[in-house]
């Protein structure tokens, strides 16, 4: 069991690498927006995981699971500002 799901995680790594790095500059910020909905899904499923699940562990790992994607959506919202003020015209 463990084997196997190390060895799905290593291909979807690989995989998912040599898709993004096939995508070209001009797509990045709206691939950027659509990974901060994404997130936003996570963010969900963090809060239920930890209000709805009775043990201590899988509580700990909710709120931890909630940070991470919080964070993840703050930092993707940031880089998506910033490229988009690179196409602003300067006064």
């Amino acid at each position: 069991m463990l084997l196997d799901n190390i060895i799905v995680f290593t291909l979807a790594s690989l995989i998912g690498f040599e898709v993004i790095s096939k995508v070209p500059q001009t797509l990045h910020t709206p691939l950027m927006s659509g990974s901060n909905a994404i997130s936003g899904i996570t963010i969900v499923g963090a809060l239920i995981v930890a209000g709805m699940v009775g043990g201590a562990w899988a509580t700990y790992l909710g709120i931890g699971a909630l940070i991470f994607a919080t964070i993840n959506v703050v930092g993707g919202f940031l880089v998506t500002d910033r490229m988009l003020q690179m196409f602003k015209k300067r006064d």
